[in-house]
């Protein structure tokens, strides 16, 4: 059977938007012993290194950087140290090429004009939060990324929307590319075809997450939900890239602006996902820099991985903690009420057992219409408190209770 006569069932589209946004975590975290002495260390905290040559300094690092076209920094968008170090390096770049652009992988491309009235000044935290559709669409912790929000706004400096809506990967992995309308693709072109290490990569990924569709036998790299899962990948890497490529392609004849890259670190990682579409849209001078928990194996950081990588603090899950209640789930409005895309691992809502695919239909009794619903409900939430949740499961209605922990 070709790719192309496969019928897309909606429960691969789950575990697709699943695996894209935790692939990068998952591959960061690969042949981590759960201890590493200091001496075992290949990247001290506070240390650059390049793979393969050895330890550097920042002001060579980011001397070499700055003269790049694009610069890629990578994250686990959990790790708060990831941006911390994010935001060390934009001020080292700055210094260098102050006329810069920062384009960001949190923002679908509607959003732009968000963006912009940010950077302007004419909106606040909230306003901006709100506007931005944050705890929908990126359903991280805020306080994250709010400094570097800030940094931009403080230096006038444009950010850019790189990524697309999950309903054109929906569409994509469902009609293939040429299948969905021009009118309908967001501006984007065919992404550049994966290369072999690329899809050698992205299969043991694939494999480990396979549960969630309950199939059984070897999966190979001609397996057709794979097949999709890339394009899906593929898709995501193209998008970004042409956002970044934009303002090089406007400056003509003139200097261009450093154009600097915020992303999982699993679009960077080797140059295989954004970086590889990069340079099929003919953009050839880019540095990735990327940030290194230093309880990692060493097995990794060979030449290729990256331009150059700093030594960080491991993720710490008690490190941050959110303003407000997090139930742990991303979803969309449709069926009646709140479709459950995606349950975060340890969270609320896997203990309270719900479920991909699940219709979130009232929550506390209150019937779920919109985005905001599931949002400002569980915000209401105190810590201690039970949540009882109504939801349909293969067209069936039953309650589940979402328990949250006392402060």
């Amino acid at each position: 059977m070709t790719l192309h006569k496969i019928t897309f069932s909606y429960r691969f589209f789950i575990l697709t938007v699943w695996l894209l946004s935790s692939y990068g975590n998952y591959a960061w975290s690969q042949n981590t012993p759960n201890k590493t002495s200091q001496s075992d260390q290949c990247v001290a905290v506070g240390d650059w290194m390049i793979p393969g040559s050895g330890k550097a300094s920042q002001q060579a690092i980011m001397a070499r950087a700055a003269k790049a076209s694009i610069v890629l920094l990578g994250e686990t968008h959990v790790n708060a140290d990831h941006h911390r170090w994010q935001l060390q390096a934009l001020m080292a770049l700055y210094a260098e090429r102050p006329d810069m652009v920062i384009g960001f992988e949190m923002f679908p491309r509607r959003i732009q004009s968000v963006l912009d009235r940010w950077v302007a000044g004419e909106l606040t935290e909230k306003e901006f939060l709100r506007a931005a559709e944050w705890d929908r669409v990126w359903n991280t912790d805020a306080n994250l990324y709010l400094p570097l929000f800030h940094f931009a706004r403080m230096n006038r400096i444009p950010m850019l929307a790189l990524n697309i809506e999950h309903n054109l990967r929906h569409k994509v992995a469902a009609k293939g590319f040429y299948g969905v309308p021009v009118e309908e693709r967001e501006g984007l072109t065919r992404p550049a075809e994966p290369s072999e290490a690329y899809m050698d990569y992205l299969l043991p990924i694939y494999k480990q997450h396979d549960r969630k569709i309950s199939r059984q036998g070897e999966i190979t790299r001609d397996d057709p939900d794979f097949r999709r899962f890339v394009g899906g990948q593929q898709l995501w890497d193209r998008a970004m890239a042409q956002v970044l490529q934009q303002p090089l392609a406007k400056s003509g004849k003139h200097k261009s602006p450093l154009v600097v890259g915020i992303m999982g670190s699993g679009h960077i990682v080797y140059g295989y996902g954004v970086a590889h579409q990069l340079r099929d849209l003919s953009v050839k001078n880019i540095a990735a820099l990327l940030p290194w928990d230093t309880d990692r194996s060493c097995k990794q950081l060979v030449k290729g991985f990256a331009d150059a990588v700093f030594g960080v603090l491991p993720y710490a899950s008690n490190e941050v903690q959110p303003q407000f209640q997090r139930l742990g789930i991303r979803y969309e409005i449709g069926r009646g009420g709140a479709v459950v895309l995606q349950v975060e691992q340890n969270s609320i809502a896997e203990t309270a057992n719900l479920q991909d695919s699940d219709v979130i239909l009232k929550m506390a009794g209150m019937p779920i219409s919109k985005v905001e619903d599931v949002i400002n409900i569980v915000k209401r939430q105190a810590p201690g408190t039970w949540l009882p949740i109504t939801i349909s499961r293969n067209n069936t209605e039953m309650q589940v209770i979402a328990k949250f922990p006392p402060k």
